[in-house]
């Protein structure tokens, strides 16, 4: 069974984090040791996607 370790996709570097091939993540926090950010990622097959969400708007009356 192939596994990698997970690499935080705004810094580049390695996180606590290490998936095998058969691993499906959704909507998975990541969270970088060193930067100290969080990220939603989804990951299947060892490939990972970063989950971009909407900037909060304010309302205006």
């Amino acid at each position: 069974m192939k596994s990698k370790w997970v690499l935080y996709p705004l810094c580049g570097n390695k996180t606590r984090v290490q998936i095998r091939e058969d691993t499906e993540l959704k909507n998975f926090p990541l969270f970088c040791p060193k930067c100290k950010q969080e990220t939603l990622i989804n990951a299947s097959q060892l490939n990972i996607s970063v989950i971009k969400e909407p900037d909060a708007q304010t309302q205006s009356r």
